[in-house]
């Protein structure tokens, strides 16, 4: 390795190391410690705080934070898909207009846009008073504090995600494949499951996983829109740090976090290769 490339690689490996490597090893280390009375850190190694992560409570909480975050990654895919593809087919001026419209909930303060959705939700708020004028129900629905409200309001949140690196893949394909396609006759469908689809695999897998990622851990929304009655395994971490002082149980559940949410990123990544590999051998 020369000096150039000493010089621009250090600054990275430097940044990556004092800000990832070193905090995420400490997490690590303090995940096989124990507590006092007081919250302070014992240094015995043992494996209790993984081991207590096997109970009932915490199992129920995982799943279900995996669950919600399968569904919000799935209907974001679903919802942004159709439009992405929309706003590739408009005008360069539309295209700029829309990318705009996408990302200006950006522009405002995040709790201010997850409060928004109690305003809307709550039994006096605008969804039920609608309703209720209109005759569809009788009583207020329970709309807020349920996993559907969390999951709405993670689909509001990260949709931007999801829609912006399939734009981009969209954007990259090279279109003359579906022009070639379309003079053998083949249908529009046929065109998008084999061409369209395969080419844009890409930017489905980064919107996938950064919507996953972080919906994972997003404590705040499922905090807000869930209330008690939906927690999150990162609503339990935060109460760790920050609440109950027991950093070393906080730390173990951060750490199978991470790995398990690698496992699952790794898996579907897996997934979508194997499915555009037959995809590829069967146009062969």
């Amino acid at each position: 390795m020369n000096k150039r490339t000493f010089g621009l690689v250090a600054p990275v490996v430097l940044w990556l190391s004092l800000f990832l490597i070193i905090p995420m090893a400490a997490v690590v280390v303090v995940s096989f410690m124990q507590r006092d009375n007081l919250g302070n850190i014992i240094w015995n190694f043992n494996f209790d705080n993984y081991a207590r992560f096997f109970d009932p409570l915490y199992l129920g909480i995982y799943w279900d934070t995996i669950w919600v975050s399968l569904i919000s990654t799935v209907l974001c895919l679903l919802l942004s898909y159709p439009l992405a593809y929309y706003i590739t087919t408009v005008s360069a001026r539309a295209q700029k207009l829309w990318l705009i419209a996408i990302t200006i909930p950006f522009w405002i303060n995040f709790l201010i846009r997850t409060y928004a959705w109690v305003i809307l939700l709550r039994t006096q708020g605008i969804v039920n008073s609608l309703l209720l004028d209109i005759g569809l129900i009788r009583e207020p629905l329970q709309l807020l504090y349920t996993d559907g409200a969390v999951i709405l309001g993670m689909v509001y949140t990260f949709i931007p995600y999801m829609v912006l690196p399939i734009y981009v893949a969209l954007e990259q394909m090279d279109k003359r494949l579906l022009e070639a396609a379309s003079d053998l006759g083949a249908s529009r469908w046929k065109s998008f499951w084999h061409i369209t689809l395969p080419q844009t695999k890409t930017g489905i897998m980064t919107g996938s996983v950064l919507v996953f990622v972080t919906t994972t851990g997003m404590y705040v929304i499922s905090d807000i829109l869930g209330g008690a009655k939906s927690q999150m395994l990162s609503n339990i971490i935060q109460n760790q740090f920050l609440g109950a002082r027991d950093w070393p149980f906080g730390s173990a559940l951060s750490v199978i976090f991470i790995i398990s949410s690698m496992i699952i990123i790794g898996l579907f990544n897996r997934a979508m290769r194997s499915k555009y590999d037959a995809s590829r051998e069967a146009k062969a």
